[in-house]
């Protein structure tokens, strides 16, 4: 079954790329993140796009800012399994800008943030210095602004995942985040908020489990 792996805030599919060979059918999605015309329907169509024709089946894959875009994928798509990994759960009417405080991360202790710390801590040294010398990826702040949305989570088997290191949002967080918003428990996997770019393989072996 096709995997359609969909990024966080920057909309890169390089953060995919250790993974997708380690997936039997996977597409790694870039999203139009810079255009400050795109919104998370923009989103949504750039996923459905990557699909390619006819896909058939598939598992919608939604890192951190991902969880944005990954559930309205399933109005288009035959998605089998939504699978949240280190992703902001939306509710309802709620924008991304508002989730901080909607969903208690405001409150959250995880100090001054700082992407070596927050986002590579975890990564093999070269690989986190070829990540630090990529350009800048512009994320526009039009899919924060906007309300999300759908007006109920989507009736698709939902998982949610979360890397035991992860320092942007606490396996603590997340697992008070999905019970709260979804009524779901947490799969807890080894690796950081960026699990597909540190630890591919545990990760493959958890989407591949079922």
């Amino acid at each position: 079954m096709r995997h359609l792996l969909v990024p966080g805030a920057g909309g890169q599919a390089w953060d995919w790329h250790r993974l997708v060979p380690l997936l039997d059918d996977a597409v790694a999605v870039e999203l139009p993140a810079g255009d400050d015309r795109a919104g998370l329907r923009a989103y949504a169509d750039a996923v459905t796009a990557a699909a390619g024709p006819d896909p058939g089946p598939v598992v919608v894959v939604g890192h951190s800012m991902g969880g944005l875009t990954a559930p309205l994928v399933c109005e288009r798509l035959d998605v089998r399994r939504l699978v949240l990994l280190n992703a902001m759960i939306p509710a309802p009417g709620e924008s991304g800008a508002q989730w901080w405080e909607g969903s208690g991360h405001s409150s959250v202790d995880i100090g001054e943030f700082d992407e070596v710390q927050h986002f590579y801590h975890d990564l093999p040294p070269d690989l986190r210095a070829e990540a630090l010398a990529r350009p800048d990826a512009r994320q526009s702040e039009t899919p924060f602004t906007e309300p999300w949305p759908l007006t109920a989570w989507p009736e698709v088997p939902t998982e949610v995942v979360a890397g035991a290191e992860d320092r942007l949002f606490p396996v603590s967080f997340q697992r008070r985040l999905a019970r709260e918003r979804l009524g779901l428990g947490v799969t807890v996997v080894p690796g950081g908020h960026m699990a597909a770019l540190s630890r591919p393989q545990e990760l493959a072996a958890a989407l591949q489990r079922r």
